[in-house]
């Protein structure tokens, strides 16, 4: 199949098309490079850059490379500066995406897979969240890509367009090849990693009175291995369903101090920590029920344990910087 990939110069996308491309998929990328390297990008693939907004450039990337689906990941994602620019996070991954989803319709191409998030749920009322839980975000970066979602079905409805919207928990870990590497980096895993590499001197942990066992927020966290092996299932099964709506998570969930606990055991290294005040728009726990892909799609994690995410996110870290 000959897809696009949005923001594939980045963690999680670029780790998707790696795998679509060793499985014989035609891989395009449109990337700005606003927070990745060019260096980053796959072998083998070809590369447009481009923003998603630029309307004329997607939609010729579309039709010269006859592409026949698009999985988008090209989107703003830190929840605590969406708090400050929220208006930045809505003219970039709300009315960017609808600029893209425009340039699909008028390309003819009709299936889309959407990266959005765990922060569409806010604040849940029971854990773990169901994919049918209340939809309130608690930032405009959830909000965000609800709006997408929002929108999505009423393309489906008018248009045809096929779609899956794939609702991340924390993504972490690396394959042999390639890992976490934003830039600036804000995630908690590589920002530990700093810390055992002597980069940083201490992991802030916002706020410890959060009502979980021991005062620190608690996330589930998914191999990134297994939420591309998801994603190309997603792509798969568009072939006969016409919309999808997916949490992607272990259904386990660890406060900040365990994460540290574990970094510290992969490591073998001593992590200096630093409390601080919570940041506002957080959640005390987001933990996922995946039940749903699991039992339509045949999605498993195969590296459900977070000792492993933490052990192959270190030798990737160590590589990086070697």
């Amino acid at each position: 199949m000959n897809v696009l990939i949005t923001g594939g110069a980045g963690y999680i996308g670029g780790t998707v098309a790696r795998l679509l491309h060793s499985q014989g998929d035609s891989v395009t990328i449109l990337d700005n490079l606003c927070h990745a390297k060019q260096a980053s990008l796959p072998a083998g693939v070809r590369f447009v850059r481009a923003d998603i907004a630029d309307r004329v450039a997607v939609e010729e990337t579309l039709k010269s490379n006859s592409v026949e689906a698009v999985l988008h990941f090209a989107a703003l994602i830190e929840a605590g500066e969406s708090m400050q620019q929220p208006e930045r996070y809505f003219r970039n991954n709300t009315a960017g995406t609808l600029s893209l989803l425009e340039a699909m319709l008028s390309a003819g191409v009709k299936k889309f897979v959407f990266s959005s998030t765990a922060a569409v749920y806010g604040e849940p009322e029971s854990t773990p969240i169901r994919e049918d839980a209340a939809l309130h975000p608690t930032n405009p970066y959830g909000e965000s890509k609800l709006l997408v979602e929002q929108i999505l079905p009423w393309l489906e409805r008018i248009h045809g367009l096929r779609s899956a919207s794939l609702r991340y928990f924390n993504v972490a870990g690396a394959t042999a090849d390639y890992g976490e590497s934003h830039e600036p980096e804000s995630h908690l895993i590589p920002l530990i990693l700093d810390v055992a590499l002597g980069r940083r001197a201490s992991i802030r942990i916002y706020g410890t009175d959060y009502p979980t066992p021991d005062g620190t927020c608690i996330r589930d966290y998914i191999h990134v291995h297994d939420l591309a092996e998801a994603h190309r299932l997603a792509l798969t099964a568009l072939a006969e369903k016409p919309r999808l709506v997916y949490n992607l998570g272990n259904g386990q969930g660890f406060t900040v101090r365990q994460v540290i606990d574990a970094a510290r055991r992969a490591t073998g290294r001593t992590i200096a920590v630093e409390e601080v005040a919570r940041r506002p728009g957080d959640p005390a726990v987001l933990v996922a029920s995946s039940e749903k892909i699991q039992r339509e799609l045949g999605w498993k994690p195969q590296f459900a344990s977070l000792d492993q995410i933490l052990a192959d996110a270190w030798r990737w870290h160590q590589k990086r910087y070697a």
